[in-house]
């Protein structure tokens, strides 16, 4: 297993991160207590969930994060992983209503160690952003979590590249922790934002990419394989994703996965997150795992570094 430094920070992860999405829920306790200890066997380290992660299903809220606090208590292993949870996500009944005050960040916060039975979360992502919310307000609640010993580290999920410049700039200015890193949606499939039904959501785009590559902060993708798009095209199942990841586009694009994987020997996964890790500034793709083969061919891509001159094939579509 390759390892990878988050600038600005002490900690050093598994160069793929297992996301916590299935914990409990799609896989029961057992079948997520043998996927955590398969990760860790293989030399994963980094594991990310989130407060909110599978309420949209019946059954017990924040199960996710109970289930892998459950795993670490029963493995005594706690102090052996990098534990990244989120919080202040809007409520589901109400996903146009931002929660990001400082009362909703501290209450989440508060209610995630309680589940992941922890003292302190390695990093604290904000799952969403809330615009209209000045980022210096944000940026003084977060650090004073780190000043109380709650937090280690904290980032952001789904915000747009001027808002993170904002707050960096306000961190850096007043001598205060700033984001360790952003999480965003982006794979190497094309995707369609406009027929995303998720209009929260913010993906990779050209500014962000510019911000990633002159600043170093660490990207931390989710969905980095686009739900397995470009297996399924392999084995003659592919979809169009609901319509976020649009047939044509990615039909170009998986001709330029296929042709170099015949030229390197590469399977399809090792590709897609290779391209990931091979970028100019830190990339640490979050992959979702049902099963313990998923997982190890989605660990096989972790030592795949591609050639500049490979990278740029793959974004010529």
């Amino acid at each position: 297993m390759r390892y990878i430094h988050i600038p600005g920070t002490e900690l050093k992860t598994s160069a793929i991160c297992l996301g916590g999405g299935n914990l409990g829920s799609t896989n029961n306790q057992q079948e997520s207590f043998t996927l955590l200890d398969s990760f860790i066997e293989q030399g994963g380290n980094f594991l990310d969930t989130a407060k909110i992660y599978a309420d949209w299903l019946p059954g017990e809220r924040s199960i996710s994060e109970k289930t892998l606090g459950a795993w670490m208590h029963q493995r005594g292993n706690r102090h052996q992983v990098i534990v990244a949870t989120k919080g202040a996500h809007p409520d589901l009944a109400a996903m146009h209503i931002p929660r990001l005050s400082p009362g909703e960040i501290v209450a989440d916060l508060e209610a995630s160690l309680q589940h992941l039975g922890a003292d302190m979360i390695d990093l604290y992502w904000l799952h969403r952003d809330d615009p209209a919310r000045p980022v210096e307000e944000i940026i003084d609640t977060l650090n004073s979590q780190v000043i109380a010993g709650k937090i280690r580290y904290f980032g952001c999920s789904n915000w747009r590249a001027g808002r993170i410049q904002a707050a960096q700039a306000y961190a850096k200015a007043h001598g205060l922790m700033g984001f360790a890193g952003n999480q965003m949606l982006w794979s190497l499939a094309h995707i369609d934002m406009d027929a995303n039904p998720d209009k929260t959501l913010v993906n990779m785009d050209a500014e962000s990419f510019e911000y990633h590559k002159s600043s170093g902060l660490a990207a931390i993708p989710y969905s980095s394989q686009a739900g397995g798009l470009f297996n399924k095209m392999a084995r003659g199942s592919g979809t169009s994703g609901g319509g976020m990841y649009p047939i044509v586009e990615n039909e170009a694009r998986f001709k330029h996965i296929q042709k170099l994987s015949d030229e390197t020997g590469l399977s399809i996964t090792q590709i897609v997150l290779g391209y990931m890790l091979s970028q100019p500034f830190a990339v640490i793709p979050i992959v979702g795992c049902h099963t313990l083969t998923q997982l190890k061919d989605s660990l096989s891509a972790a030592e795949v570094c591609l050639l500049p001159s490979q990278v740029a094939f793959l974004d010529r579509t």
